[in-house]
């Protein structure tokens, strides 16, 4: 997700958010304020849709159920966060205008603007807050990185590019054929890479 800090105060909470406009998106973490503007880009809106349609696909008449932003999930009074998509699977968590808790999954598509936020605040974020799993989506070169909880981190599940089948580590037949996911036109000058190496780590180092 797009953003860069803007308001300007020591730290921010869950009631201050209640009285900002409706029209304006921001996320809050560790009281730190985040602007959510300027609207993705369409590859990130592609992708964001296409997985959207595969998770409600298999969530269809299940208990979990799949969200997408712009919907507020509340961690705690310093922790409020608006991630691209994820999974909740306990209804009282689910109130009128936000998410109370964490969900079980999560799913943030990378931007520019948000690379560094997403795979080292927020990481950090679901680590210490127990989402369950955690899937890192690129743009391009294609890539979907499945993290899963073990013991209080995450470690990396598996990785999966535009011509693999993904598959969750926590729910049990739960794959997405990823072509159609990444099925989207270059940018004049983008090429596509001929050779894929594993991520690398971040946040704390994943145990072996």
């Amino acid at each position: 997700m797009a953003g860069y800090p803007q308001r300007k105060r020591e730290r921010f909470t869950w009631a201050d958010m209640l009285t900002w406009p409706d029209d304006e998106r921001w996320e809050i973490i560790g009281g730190e304020a985040f602007d959510m503007s300027p609207p993705p880009l369409s590859r990130h809106q592609l992708i964001s849709m296409r997985l959207t349609g595969a998770l409600l696909e298999f969530f269809k008449g299940k208990r979990c159920q799949p969200y997408a932003a712009p919907f507020g999930v509340k961690l705690s009074d310093e922790d409020v966060v608006q991630p691209d998509l994820f999974v909740i699977c306990n209804p009282k968590q689910i109130k009128h205008t936000h998410i109370e808790g964490p969900p079980t999954l999560v799913i943030e598509i990378l931007s520019e603007s948000s690379l560094r936020r997403d795979r080292i605040q927020k990481w950090a974020l679901y680590e210490r807050f127990g989402v369950r799993e955690y899937w890192i989506v690129t743009p391009h070169p294609a890539l979907i990185e499945v993290y899963r909880l073990r013991g209080g981190q995450y470690q990396l599940a598996g990785d999966y590019g535009k011509d693999d089948t993904l598959r969750s580590a926590t729910f049990r037949g739960l794959s997405i054929v990823l072509a159609p996911v990444f099925d989207f036109p270059l940018e004049p000058g983008e090429e596509l890479p001929v050779v894929r190496e594993s991520p690398v780590s971040y946040g704390r180092r994943r145990r072996r």
